[in-house]
């Protein structure tokens, strides 16, 4: 069942007679032995190499023998628990060891080591250490699956209806698809609200990116209820710009500088780099955009002839010289999702490949809840930021404020 949808939720209260917390963790603990018991038969079919009835695989003179009956400890009490047997009694399960009788907390350790990037190889070694025995792979990403209703609530949940300042940038990972491995893109969205406060609004796995996908992205988010958003920051990737201002009319869009210098300097001749470097800088060092336009026509005089695709990209930044410095600061760059960025990497620097999409945004959210645990303090001087966003966006701040 969904555990998101409050009408399941009711449906299912009620189905099962609980009135209160006692009840409730009754059935938590009656549903965590069964979950338990059809992992440890899974492990019994995969020792005797065949599953239930299966008798056309059946390459093994050894044979399936009931169960046994045993009493753990578990985070929702004692748990009675149906142990596996084999007709030869070689079987001994590894979730739960022959001598066990506390499992309390098993799954949210492993759950805990897969978000901080440990690899299946490194998950099952740690597990032997701490419990004396081994676990499959299978059961590992059956534990780790159990936390994709969650990804889904999050993506779907519902956000504020104003974010001040947003980002958005992505991560290039090599994802299995359809038999075939392909290079996609991770884009996050970072949102920075009224009250100076950092989130993370979406992830999204894209193969390719034009303005119809920026469209669903946008549009999602305000059907998520977004209602504005006063500015954002991306690179300058195909159609975002027209799919964005699309949906939020208003926005103030700034190019990130940094990928602008990326763009423009690819397509300069090494022999004139470090001339060229030196003018650019003119502009984006400018703190008025009278100064920063006039170093514009400089940069297109001395090298529009050349260079005519490097110059013409510095066209996308103008946006921040509407704004004062500690604004521009925010703006001027992509830094806080670089920052992010660098924190996903991190946990997922030990996978060169992922099996499907599913699994890159299971790793990925668990890495982004543990980053979401640390943003805990507003952006600095973010009274004086909101003070100067209210005069440049009164007409849309005042019924928010």
């Amino acid at each position: 069942m969904d555990f998101t949808d409050k009408k399941e939720v009711k449906n299912f209260l009620k189905e099962q007679g609980i009135e209160d917390l006692t009840q409730l963790k009754m059935v938590f603990r009656s549903m965590a032995g069964s979950l338990l018991d059809e992992l440890l038969e899974g492990e019994r079919d995969e020792h005797l190499g065949y599953s239930k009835h299966d008798y056309a695989n059946k390459k093994t003179d050894n044979s399936r023998n009931g169960f046994s009956s045993k009493n753990v400890k578990s985070t929702y009490g004692d748990v009675e628990l149906n142990i596996p047997r084999d007709r030869k009694g070689e079987f001994e399960p590894q979730l739960v060891r022959k001598y066990q009788t506390d499992i309390t907390g098993i799954e949210d350790k492993i759950i805990s080591m897969y978000a901080k990037g440990m690899t299946v190889r490194d998950i099952q070694s740690h597990i032997e250490e701490i419990y004396g025995g081994e676990i499959s792979a299978q059961t590992i990403s059956n534990i780790t699956d159990k936390v994709l209703p969650h990804v889904e609530e999050w993506r779907n949940r519902q956000l504020q209806e104003v974010y001040a300042i947003t980002y958005i940038d992505g991560i290039r990972y090599k994802v299995r698809s359809n038999g075939t491995v392909k290079d996609k893109t991770v884009y996050g969205m970072i949102g920075i609200d009224l009250d100076g406060n950092k989130d993370v609004l979406g992830l999204w796995i894209a193969e390719t990116e034009n303005a119809k996908y920026w469209l669903t992205v946008m549009t999602e988010i305000r059907n998520r209820g977004v209602k504005d958003i006063l500015i954002i920051t991306s690179d300058d990737l195909p159609g975002i710009r027209e799919a964005i201002t699309s949906v939020y009319p208003g926005i103030a869009y700034q190019g990130c500088v940094v990928h602008v210098i990326r763009n423009s300097m690819k397509y300069v001749s090494w022999k004139d780099m470090k001339a060229f470097s030196k003018d650019m800088k003119s502009i984006y060092q400018s703190s008025t955009e009278e100064s920063a336009l006039q170093a514009l026509e400089e940069l297109k005089k001395k090298w529009g002839a050349t260079y005519a695709l490097a110059v013409n990209v510095w066209e996308r930044i103008r946006t921040m010289y509407r704004f004062t410095e500690e604004i521009r600061t925010l703006i001027y760059t992509t830094n806080a999702m670089e920052s992010f960025n660098r924190q996903l990497r991190k946990v997922t620097k030990n996978r060169s490949l992922f099996p499907d999409d599913t699994s890159a945004l299971k790793l990925l959210y668990l890495a982004t809840q543990e980053v979401l645990k640390k943003w805990t303090i507003r952006t600095r001087d973010w009274s004086k930021i909101l003070a100067q966003l209210s005069i440049h966006f009164e007409d849309r701040l005042e019924k928010y404020l």
